[in-house]
């Protein structure tokens, strides 16, 4: 749908109309946005540096910053009023509002939390308790991707392999050619996980993996898990809303959360996690923080885990506002930014030698970028310290993820020199954004490779670079 509607909400969608209510009656169409208005709406930024990393912390424009500082100043007028008469209306507004930009079958699916972490820890949360509890037997597997984000992969640990459960990683390869190879990644680790007639209780799978940023084909992975009866499968789908679109009723997970500050323009911190309804797991689900909803419902146990700031999660209408001011809504958004991320994509990797990551298919609005092999990127710190230099050096935000030659499914890619890639950035495109920002990324880099820089020069002393070619 390019137009999602943001006044309008189910049956007692805005209360009894007796606490607070900033301006939300129907707006009229409004006329499409202007390439100044964009650069005003994102004028808070710092414009000495080159932003070309929307997707690690997201971006919100100044007219949802407005209208989370009236639910914010609501609040501190008269709390009282605030958490009898406006919080739960504003909330429920907000869920409507996600329901429909998902396909949700109904609002009760639908609960607001933090960020996509948060979501993870509900969901392995139940499942450590189902090992606790004797329903899910010592030693039955969870599986997950091996580029699973790091948040996730400790909360599986701290939650589901304390609790007893085996847990299976797939090794994805890096860089990929095709959905077709994750696929047969994925069969071969749901073997191993089957073993000896071990059951999957589990399997967690990202959307868009973080680093290295590739979509995944998940559709096709969770009606896997259905063929071979995995019992539950969560979707960690922390960068798809804004950057794909996400029907959830078509993806079929059990569980499927997303932010909305990333790629959908809210403000920190606003998530969502969809629970499919009517399973009687439904009722089993909590917020990990315990407060005075618990055990009526995880939307309201979320909507409320005590005083705290929830304008972040009221204004997710008039992020909806915002994005029907361009030229085919969200969808235009999408489109446009994912265009733009593959042909900046391509000047980068033509400018050094280099290549994508992954094939457009598997792109949404972020792309890995080879950088040159010269900069012997030769581990995680390494990538960090590159970061760090760009950032304070030249202005320029952007990840660096590291590619360890310890594949084992794949031969290490390499350069145009023949010199295997270890090295990748990862860039964003918003709609903020614009070439020059690039270009001053591409210049950075060649800068420090026509200067014959390596990373070994920010190594402590005792570490050196030891290029070791295949």
């Amino acid at each position: 749908m390019a137009s999602i509607p943001s006044d309008e909400v189910s049956e007692n969608g805005h209360g009894n109309g007796n606490g607070p209510s900033p301006p939300r009656a129907k707006r009229p169409r409004a006329a499409l946005i202007s390439a100044a208005q964009i650069r005003d709406e994102f004028a808070h930024h710092d414009p000495a540096v080159a932003r070309v990393n929307n997707g690690s912390f997201g971006c919100c424009p100044a007219s949802v910053l407005e209208a989370q500082a009236r639910w914010q100043r609501l609040f501190l007028a008269q709390p009282d009023a605030f958490y009898f008469d406006g919080l739960q209306p504003g909330l429920r507004r907000s869920r409507a509002a996600v329901a429909a930009l998902v396909n949700a079958g109904d609002v009760s699916e639908i609960s607001l939390v933090d960020n996509a972490t948060t979501a993870a820890a509900i969901v392995l949360q139940h499942a450590a308790w189902s090992f606790a509890e004797g329903h899910f037997a010592r030693g039955d597997a969870v599986l997950m991707l091996h580029y699973a984000y790091g948040a996730v992969k400790k909360s599986i640990q701290a939650y589901v392999a304390r609790a007893g459960a085996t847990v299976v990683e797939v090794p994805l390869p890096f860089p990929v050619t095709s959905p077709d190879a994750i696929i047969a990644e994925f069969h071969a680790a749901l073997a191993v996980a089957k073993a000896g007639g071990r059951k999957v209780r589990l399997a967690v799978i990202d959307h868009i993996t973080s680093m290295p940023s590739v979509l995944i084909p998940v559709k096709e992975l969770v009606a896997i898990c259905r063929q071979e009866g995995v019992d539950k499968v969560f979707v960690d789908a922390a960068h798809s809303v804004g950057q794909v679109p996400v029907d959830v009723r078509d993806i079929g997970a059990d569980f499927y959360t997303s932010n909305l500050h990333k790629w959908f323009f809210c403000p920190p911190a606003v998530a969502f996690l969809h629970t499919r309804k009517g399973g009687p797991i439904t009722s089993q689900l909590h917020h990990p923080v315990v407060s005075h909803e618990y055990g009526n419902g995880l939307p309201m146990e979320s909507g409320w885990i005590g005083t705290r700031d929830y304008s972040a999660q009221i204004v997710v209408p008039e992020a909806i506002h915002f994005v029907n001011r361009f030229e085919g809504g969200i969808e235009g958004i999408r489109s446009r930014n994912h265009e733009k991320v593959i042909e900046m994509g391509r000047m980068l990797a033509e400018a050094w030698g280099t290549f994508l990551g992954s094939p457009p298919v598997m792109c949404g609005s972020m792309a890995m970028v080879g950088m040159p092999s010269c900069l012997c990127i030769e581990s995680d710190d390494d990538a960090l310290r590159v970061r760090t230099m760009l950032r304070k050096d030249f202005k320029v935000e952007v990840p660096i993820y590291y590619n360890s030659r310890q594949v084992k499914v794949q031969e290490m890619a390499k350069d145009n020199n023949s010199d295997p890639v270890t090295g990748y950035v990862r860039i964003s495109h918003q709609v903020y954004n614009v070439k020059e920002e690039y270009e001053r990324l591409r210049d950075a880099v060649n800068k420090l490779v026509a200067e014959g820089f390596t990373s070994a020069e920010l190594r402590p002393a005792e570490k050196h670079c030891d290029l070791v070619l295949p």
